[in-house]
Parts: structure tokens; sequence; C-alpha cells
């Protein structure tokens, strides 16, 4: 006989090694949430019914097929079917005695029942992932019962198991522990007791019978959410190369002439505006400037006397249009030549006043160089 009560102490003591072996969380650093999770799961083991007729203790086959899930750490639900189908060819299933021999007889059965599963493993640890897991099993369903072998021909010594089929309600308790294999795959042992009212076995009309079972199985995981990985930083100093402009100071001498000819016999400042733009823009553009003003008259034309006066008025007119252009007298010195001087082969072109600037200008000359910045950059690293 098998003495259920050995295989749960044997099963807690696996439990306690195994989570002081495996305290540390397993799932950390994998790419998936422990929970929730759904699974399909398949078991075998054996069955007896404690309130036995005359105390005639059967133990049969039976085995399981569960569907659920876990919701939380803590908590989760199975729909879980459990039966026994076939004929084990020993009339096993039930039994009775009469005064002169005993009798057993068989019968097939299915019970469905919905668990509440609650982990006691991460009820009570700090953790949401523990490698071996205790589930209290709790539910309720339906049990129905048939092909009940030849009991329905002694109803007179088995009141209660004289037909062939019977529909009764099931309440269960129970515990398994739950061994991870692997993400998808878990071993698991459970034992549980379970209220029928059914009394194929039990003869008596005032009690349920009460079914033990005790199962090993295989489950099979999936559902699993992937895991939020938790974004890890650091800092670190780049070198940023880039080209900038730079410029050398440097001093220019500038120089520039204008040239205002005149008709014959005529001294006035012919058509002034743009020479006097061309002045001012150069004045503003360079420093400690000097203006010098020569003027001339042609040799062929009049005489040197007249020729030295029309040179003398051409220079003191062309002083005043540029006094009253703005420009310093200061800087300005006015001389005149007449005839005497020709600055040109062509006569026509000795009418004429030189207007010679000169100055100093500042420029910076323009040139690319190579400079270098830090710049403190956040990058991911996980």
């Amino acid at each position: 006989m098998i003495h259920f009560k050995n295989i749960f102490a044997v099963a807690v003591l696996a439990l306690g090694v195994s989570s002081a072996v495996y305290a540390q969380n397993v799932n950390d650093g994998k790419d998936y949430k422990p929970y929730p999770y759904m699974f399909v799961g398949v078991q075998g083991g054996a069955q007896t019914t404690f309130t036995d007729y005359n105390n005639l203790k059967l133990i049969t086959p039976t085995s399981s097929l569960s569907f659920g899930g876990f919701f939380t750490p803590v908590v989760g639900a199975r729909l879980h079917f459990n039966s026994k189908f076939w004929d084990d060819g020993a009339g096993s299933m039930g039994a009775y005695k009469d005064a002169f021999e005993d009798f057993k007889y068989d019968y097939k059965y299915l019970t469905s029942d919905l668990d509440l599963m609650i982990n006691l493993i991460t009820l009570f640890g700090k953790k949401d992932y523990y490698p071996v897991n205790l589930y209290l099993l709790g539910g309720i369903g339906l049990d129905y019962a048939w092909d009940n072998g030849p009991a329905y021909a002694r109803k007179d010594v088995m009141p209660f198991a004289y037909k062939s089929d019977r529909l009764s309600h099931n309440g269960r308790v129970g515990a398994m522990v739950d061994f991870n294999l692997s993400k998808h795959w878990s071993f698991n042992v459970e034992v549980d007791a379970n209220s029928k009212s059914d009394r194929y076995n039990s003869k008596v009309a005032n009690k349920d019978d009460w079914q033990v079972t005790a199962q090993a199985g295989i489950a099979y995981k999936f559902g699993f959410k992937k895991k939020k990985i938790e974004e890890q930083w650091e800092t670190r100093i780049d070198t940023i190369w880039y080209d900038d402009i730079a410029y050398t100071p440097r001093v220019e001498d500038g120089t520039i002439t204008w040239n205002v000819f005149y008709k014959i016999r005529e001294s006035d400042f012919n058509d002034p505006d743009e020479q006097l733009k061309a002045i001012g823009a150069f004045l503003k553009d360079h420093r400690e400037c000097k203006v010098s003003l020569k003027s001339y008259a042609d040799v062929q034309t009049g005489n040197p006397k007249i020729n030295m006066g029309y040179s003398q008025q051409r220079s003191e007119k062309a002083v005043k249009a540029l006094t009253e252009a703005g420009v310093d007298p200061s800087i300005m010195t006015a001389e005149y030549f007449g005839d005497t001087v020709q600055p040109f082969a062509e006569n026509d072109k000795n009418r004429v006043t030189i207007i010679t600037a000169t100055g100093l200008k500042d420029v910076k000359d323009k040139y690319t160089v190579k400079k270098y910045r830090t710049k403190e950059v956040r990058y991911r690293v996980k």
C-alpha cells in the first residue's frame, strides 16, 4: 500500500532543500517576466478512498489534464480534469464485503474542478520568482461516474451503488510542489483530498466519499510577457574638433588718385559728385589721411601768366568743393603749376587738377585654424 503521508513529507523536504540552494532569483537578467503566464499540464498517479466499506482499501490508477494560469506571483487558477476512464482488469474501483466473501467492482469517473492556486513561496518570500514553488489548492466542481460494473446487481447490500452512472458534486483541497526546469517546462508532484457525494465506494448513507489522489506530471508554460529592460546610462567626455576662423591684423598703405579735367579757360569743379563720393569712401576706410591737390594748364592755350592764373583758380575751387563736402582742410595741400609742367602727353588733358589721397588702412587677413572643445555625452549601456 502506498503511504500518501510519506509522499507528501518527502515533497516538502525536497522543497525546503531546493529553496535553500536556489534562493537567488534565477529570473534576473532574462528578457521575460515570470508572471503572468498560462499553462497546460498532464499528470498521472493513483487514487484511494478512505471511506471504503468495511475498510477494504483499494488503490487504482488515475490521470489528470489541466488548463490555467498565474496572474500574479501569488494567485493563479486552473480548470482541472481528473479521470479514470479505462478498465484496469481487476474490477478494483469499489468493493464491499458480506458474511461469506469480498466483492470488488469497477467503474469509470471524470471529475472537473475550478481550483484557486496560492503560491506560498512567493506569498511569504521577497522575490517574484523561485525555481521551486509550493501551491495551496482549493476548488469545487462536478463528478460524474459511469459503468458501475455489477454493483447494481447487489443493491440489497450496496444501497448507494446500484446505479450504473451518477452525477455529483466535488470539493477539493490539496498541495502541489512545482519544480521549474526551464522557461516553458516544469515538473510537479500533487496530493489532493476530494470530497465526493457519489458514494460509490462509501456505502454509508450519511457520508461522502473522501478520495485522495497522488500524482506527478509536467506542465508547459506559455504567454510570458517581454520584460521591460531598465535602461542604464553612463557619461563620457568627448573631444570635438572643428574649424575656426582667425585673423592676422596688419596696416596697409592706401593711395588713390582722381583726375578732374577742364575745358579751355574754365576752372569750375566739373561733375564733382562722383569724385566726392570716392574721396569720402577712401577717407572713411583709412586713417592718418592726406589729400594733395595739383592743378595745371595746357601749354598750347593762352600764355604762361594767364595759364598760371587758371591753374591757381582750379586748385582753390577744388579745395573749396572738398571742404564743403566735409573734408578737413587741415589734411589738404594745394599747389598750382600753370603750364610749366605738363603731366600728360596729350595737350587737352593738361587742363587738370590731380587729387591724390593717401592713408593707412587696418586690415585683418583671415585664415582657418583647427580647434577642439570637450562635451559631456550621456549614452545608453543597457
